[in-house]
């Protein structure tokens, strides 16, 4: 027989040409397919071209009455491992990926192990090898590349189980703790699994290391968008109030967001304390794109730092600054003589006090408390034992009544007003509720300091009893009273109060 007609006879015989036509079949899906790798069709190829020159040699062999048992066994391992290749080819990464099916890479790679194994058993028969025997031996040396292979078995056992479970998947940003390199995951393999971080670098994580240890998988939340939460410091100087910072920056950052910052939640100014001489602040925002951290951080910085300047408020200086001042007597005495003025003046402001002579209001002056409050504190609370007056020098407060739902707004007091004298005249609770509406400068006087001053001058109790009718008619008033009763009340609240005052800081009658 001649030699081309026993090569067509063996490949017939071997359905080469049935495999020839799923070759090109495959190939041509494939070129049009996504996600499938040139090295896979290259194999194939590999497969192919040893097939056939097996077929030519064992034909040749034949022709020429040589033994072609060899070459035909080759041919035979060769198209049997061109149909594993082709049909796991076919299935798990063109077929099943387009009918959304996705299996993990490692799966597949064990899939197509057990196809080899198959394969060199088929191959084994043929060439009249003992399997069984085989069989026994392998699991000897299996036993003992366990044993000398414990680590890199680990490695392909841990990178099964993420595979499987999907705990970590290709496009997570993961860190395995703090001081370890923050990278997104590229590729997840049989011994490692490979990370790229921003600084442009590739890390490999052994698979075994990844399954033991704590993996941080960033600015995932599950049913919630990607985004991860970023901390800013910034240092603003110490005597600026916490309030205008804060609403400056939020305001500069809420107005305009800034690139790959989400809208919600919101970004927000938070206040840390005082440090040395400077305040600590921070802006929290939420980052939409975990790749571009540092560029974004750059950008929130130039932001909040336009609205300072806008807002005049200045960053803080080295703490290493020394200020030097000179201190003597002359410098005491003026600051002594401002604080008084400032102090007389919030007094001669306020019209229960306006009437005292000169020598009384200089000496209620030096016994004044100083007490700031933060927009949004509240100054007094209705219902709440106090006997505290307080005199607005800078700022606006709210005047509310009620409790929970029922609490309503009836009056805004502003600089140069006062409240609190219900309590402090006549130690009654307070009748409502204040609250700093901005944030307030106020002078607080107390019973102890006043009652030196009724004891001295009694019929100061009648001017000022006249005065919190007044103020009393008006919360009354608020309250949805009458106004036809407001007139009838008003002498005898007044009686009334006169006998609370004279009672309270133990006045008689007759003095």
């Amino acid at each position: 027989m001649s030699f081309w007609r026993t090569l067509v006879s063996d490949a017939w015989s071997s359905y080469t040409p049935i495999v020839v036509i799923a070759f090109v079949i495959v190939r041509v899906v494939t070129s049009r397919a996504k996600g499938v790798e040139r090295y896979h069709m290259r194999a194939a190829t590999t497969l192919l071209f040893g097939h056939v020159v097996a077929l030519v040699v064992a034909a040749g062999q034949e022709t020429s009455g040589y033994d072609s048992s060899f070459a035909d066994t080759v041919a035979f391992a060769f198209e049997l491992l061109l149909v594993v290749n082709l049909s796991i080819t076919a299935a798990f990464r063109v077929l099943l990926p387009r009918v959304g099916f996705v299996l993990p890479r490692i799966l597949v790679d064990l899939i197509t192990a057990f196809g080899v194994v198959i394969v060199f058993v088929a191959v084994g028969k043929k060439a009249g090898f003992s399997v069984a025997g085989l069989i026994t031996t392998s699991a000897v040396l299996t036993a003992v590349i366990g044993f000398s292979l414990q680590d890199t078995l680990g490695n392909v056992m841990g990178g099964l189980s993420v595979q499987l479970d999907k705990s970590v998947k290709v496009g997570d940003w993961i860190t395995l703790g703090p001081g370890q390199p923050v990278g997104r995951v590229t590729e997840i393999r049989w011994r490692y699994t490979a990370m790229e971080t921003r600084n442009w670098e590739t890390v490999i994580i052994p698979n075994g290391t990844l399954v033991k240890s704590q993996v941080m998988i960033l600015g995932q939340r599950l049913g919630e968008p990607i985004m991860l939460r970023r901390h800013l410091e910034f240092f603003v100087d110490f005597r600026t109030a916490p309030t205008d910072v804060i609403t400056a920056v939020e305001h500069a950052l809420r107005a305009d967001p800034v690139r790959n910052m989400a809208h919600e939640p919101p970004p927000m100014c938070l206040f840390f304390g005082v440090r040395d001489s400077f305040g600590v602040y921070a802006v929290r925002y939420w980052l939409t794109d975990l790749h571009v951290d540092d560029g974004t951080d750059s950008d929130v910085r130039v932001r909040a730092w336009y609205a300072l300047r806008r807002a005049g408020i200045p960053l803080s200086i080295p703490a290493s600054t020394v200020f030097l001042t000179h201190q003597n007597a002359e410098r005491e005495q003026r600051k002594a003589n401002e604080d008084m003025e400032e102090r007389m003046a919030a007094l001669a402001s306020v019209d229960l006090f306006r009437g005292l002579p000169e020598a009384m209001r200089m000496q209620l002056a030096t016994q004044l408390t100083y007490a700031p409050f933060a927009a949004g504190e509240a100054v007094t609370r209705e219902g709440d034992k106090d006997d505290g007056l307080y005199m607005l020098v800078r700022g606006d407060a709210a005047v509310r009544i009620g409790v929970g739902r029922e609490m309503r707004e009836v009056a805004t007091l502003r600089a140069g007003q006062f409240f609190g004298e219900m309590s402090l005249m006549t130690g009654e609770a307070r009748t409502a509720t204040v609250v700093a509406a901005t944030d307030l400068v106020t002078y607080r006087v107390t019973k102890a300091a006043f009652q030196e001053i009724l004891q001295a001058t009694p019929a100061i109790a009648d001017q000022i009893a006249e005065v919190l009718v007044q103020r009393k008619s008006e919360l009354t008033a608020a309250r949805d009273e009458r106004d036809e009763v407001r007139r009838t009340r008003m002498q005898t609240a007044k009686q009334d109060l006169l006998g609370k005052i004279r009672g309270f800081f133990g006045i008689n009658d007759g003095t």
